[in-house]
């Protein structure tokens, strides 16, 4: 009884980061770009009450054993790089990959990496992202600009009123070799980690880094009607932990009144 007062105790810690994991979810989506993530449990150690195949008496073997489990574990908070929807906004400086790549941006000289392209310009006239981080390579669209052009393979145009560029660069794109293993800094912003690998610099339309779409954004992955079945299941299952506490407390009462 003392053991399933202990088990039913891993269920609710573990139910209760799948209802944290599943809450950011909801939380964000309506993000530009944000990639939902997922709980992932395994069971724990099993004690060996009876072991399987152990000789019995006229040289039998017993079939099956008796393991009794001791609870649950969170090993992972997996997030999903799948693509979101697009949302058409007709804004020059708004930016969705159609593909697997990244936007690199510079924070306070660091390289992170972001997917959310709505972009800005500051008062240099620098394009930047919400917060202010520069997109790399560093673009400055000039004053006398009419209109910023982007094409699918990332070459960006500022264009006078007679349709002649002032300025032009090309938007690389990045991708990784396991992007769930990316760390992510909040804002959008991830950086690389020793399980993501290294980024890998791409041209825009080759080598499956993905397209540039302008006047675009991609929205948030997360499907509201799975988050909510999700949490629905979350949320019974730490009632049912809760309630294996309670039954395992009145067998105990059941037992010490016994000694009366």
């Amino acid at each position: 009884m003392m053991r399933s007062l202990w088990t039913a105790a891993t269920g609710m810690v573990a139910q209760q980061l799948n209802i944290d994991v599943i809450s950011n979810n909801l939380a964000n989506v309506n993000t530009t770009s944000f990639k939902k993530s997922r709980a992932e449990f395994e069971d724990l150690m099993y004690q060996n009450m009876r072991i399987a195949g152990a000789a019995t008496e006229g040289d039998n073997r017993i079939p099956t054993g008796i393991q009794v489990g001791m609870g649950v574990r969170p090993t992972t908070v997996h997030k999903f790089f799948t693509q979101g929807d697009y949302s058409n906004t007709g804004n020059s400086l708004d930016l969705a990959i159609e593909g697997d790549g990244f936007f690199l941006v510079q924070v306070n000289g660091e390289d992170a990496y972001t997917r959310a392209g709505a972009f800005k310009l500051n008062q240099d006239g620098v394009v930047v992202t919400a917060n202010g981080y520069t997109l790399q390579p560093e673009f400055t669209v000039p004053a006398e600009t009419k209109s910023v052009t982007v094409t699918e393979n990332g070459h960006i145009s500022a264009l006078d009123s007679n349709g002649a560029a002032l300025a032009e660069a090309d938007i690389p794109l990045y991708t990784f070799i396991n992007p769930a293993g990316l760390e992510a800094r909040g804002r959008n912003l991830y950086v690389p980690s020793q399980a993501s690998g290294e980024a890998v610099e791409g041209v825009p339309g080759e080598n499956q880094v993905g397209t540039i779409a302008q006047g675009f954004l991609e929205m948030s992955n997360v499907e509201v009607v799975d988050e909510m079945v999700n949490m629905i299941v979350g949320q019974r299952a730490y009632e049912m932990n809760s309630k294996a506490i309670q039954t395992s407390d009145t067998m105990l009462q059941t037992a010490v009144q016994l000694k009366r």
